[in-house]
């Protein structure tokens, strides 16, 4: 009996007779049928695969890599993807590549290799090295000077004292020892009547030198757990200015301005948070100790990371009007009786520039506290501005304010011109105001605003000599035109 499973069965009509066996046939139809779907597939009826990137057809780029999502990708833009990962990644030639890998996901290997300097940090390890401290290159007092002369006008005594200061913080901070001697550092104070130029030579002092400087104000500064920045903020703004670089910070200079602010309020029974109790925080600083500063911010929270800097290398310098410290060291000087013989007169020292005569004990009577005043040694003192110094703040330094508006006026095409009765005449109304160097912009910003108004209008303007009738109200300037009048090319 023949087994069931070696016979081969076969179909056969209603006649008998065998019908062929079209498996085989069909198999053909289902492959000719799965290759027109896929011709389908690529033409999309009618409709050319395109690259999702770049949207050019496939037939353009050549062809194209299939990514999942119905998503195709051109080599090009392939290789460009890779190129953007960065200089870490080496990348495959994509012309190389095995498309088919690609196609079924697989994806080139990288190699890890060394990162490559940055153009920016290149030039900043170069900076650093250039602006390197050293003996060599240490600019001496009287260069320092010669380059504030350039732009501050008198205080010579003031720009002594901070050139040879600057210059002996420089040598500490370059040795630190000298033949086993320790150099101490000398804060300086800084007293004169406002708009006399305390603070425009320290900023000044900033563009001119190499190290760190911070200029903050002491207004704005209140005891620990007030509303108000901590003494620790002033060494972060010197953080924040040397680019959060802690050794660059520790050889910087720190400015602090409005210290007269700060006195100790005497006719006051609340708690002085911002005047005595801001001297006693400021006193670690001055005298040098190591102190937690937070970093990019400042004041201290739980979302800011802190840092250590030694404030021993730093110098301070703080700067004051100090208003009716004057009465106090004339009645100091005042001492013996004003009336009968050998009496002192009251108005001796009316003339005199009496804040050269200013001591500690004036200092205290005024409200600063011994220990504040004992860290800051060196006490230098700016002297009133007088008629002929008006007149040289006015035309002498590099960025004088009538250069300033010969400069504005320039661009014109007109030149602009003061004769020396109208710049005696600014220098007298700017010392009536008694503000300073200050006023000197606020009177020439109210007569000059119908000249910047009134010239542009006209094109034949050549010309503008301003006088002292001008000046006083009492008639107008002087205006030449030009012998040919050229057209001005208004700027867009």
């Amino acid at each position: 009996m023949p087994n069931n499973d070696d016979l081969d069965f076969k179909e056969v009509d209603e006649d008998g007779n065998m019908i062929e066996d079209a498996s085989s046939d069909s198999t053909d139809d289902n492959n000719k049928d799965d290759k027109k779907d896929d011709k389908k597939d690529d033409k999309r009826d009618g409709y050319e695969r395109y690259c999702y990137l770049c949207r050019r057809p496939e037939s353009e780029c050549g062809t194209l890599i299939r990514m999942p999502n119905d998503i195709n990708i051109c080599q090009n833009c392939m290789q460009k993807t890779f190129d953007g990962l960065g200089d870490r990644l080496q990348i495959f030639d994509m012309n190389n590549l095995d498309l088919s890998k690609l196609s079924g996901m697989g994806m080139p290997r990288f190699q890890e290799v060394k990162p490559k300097k940055k153009a920016k940090e290149a030039k900043k390890d170069e900076k650093a090295d250039k602006d390197k401290l050293d003996l060599e290159h240490l600019p001496a007092p009287h260069k320092i000077k010669a380059l504030l002369d350039e732009y501050v006008i008198g205080q010579d005594y003031a720009k002594k004292v901070l050139s040879v200061a600057v210059y002996n913080h420089y040598k500490r901070v370059i040795t630190n020892t000298m033949e086993d001697i320790e150099i101490d550092k000398s804060n300086i104070l800084m007293i004169g009547p406002t708009g006399c130029g305390k603070t425009y030579l320290v900023k000044t002092l900033a563009r001119l030198l190499d190290v760190p400087l911070a200029i903050t104000d002491a207004t704005t500064l209140t005891e620990a757990g007030y509303i108000g920045d901590d003494v620790e903020s002033v060494i972060s703004k010197l953080l924040a200015n040397a680019d959060n670089d802690v050794e660059k910070a520790e050889r910087g200079i720190v400015f602090i301005d409005e210290i007269d602010k700060i006195a100790k309020k005497s006719n006051s029974k609340s708690r002085d948070v911002s005047g005595e109790a801001v001297q006693q925080g400021l006193l670690k600083l001055l005298e040098g100790s190591e102190i937690e500063v937070p970093v990019g911010a400042s004041s201290k929270n739980a979302m800011v990371p802190l840092t250590n800097i030694d404030t021993t290398n730093i110098l301070f310098i703080c700067g004051g009007a100090f208003p009716d410290l004057e009465d106090i060291i004339k009645k100091r000087l005042l001492k013996s009786s004003t009336m009968g013989f050998g009496s002192d007169l009251k108005d001796q020292y009316d003339k005199e520039d009496v804040l050269k005569e200013v001591s500690l004990e004036d200092l205290r009577e005024f409200g600063m506290i011994p220990e504040f005043v004992g860290r800051l040694p060196i006490i230098c003192t700016l002297s009133h501005l007088d008629k002929e110094a008006f007149i040289r703040i006015l035309k002498e330094p590099k960025n004088a304010i009538l250069k300033q508006y010969q400069k504005l006026l320039a661009l014109d095409e007109v030149d602009l011109s003061f004769d020396d009765s109208a710049l005696e005449a600014i220098a007298e109304q700017a010392m009536e105001k008694k503000t300073g160097a200050r006023a000197l912009r606020a009177i020439i910003e109210k007569f000059m605003l119908d000249i910047m108004y009134q010239i542009p209008r006209d094109d034949n303007i050549g010309r503008v000599t301003i006088n002292r009738d001008y000046i006083e109200g009492k008639g107008v300037p002087m205006i030449e035109l030009r012998t040919t009048a050229v057209p001005r090319i208004d700027a867009q």
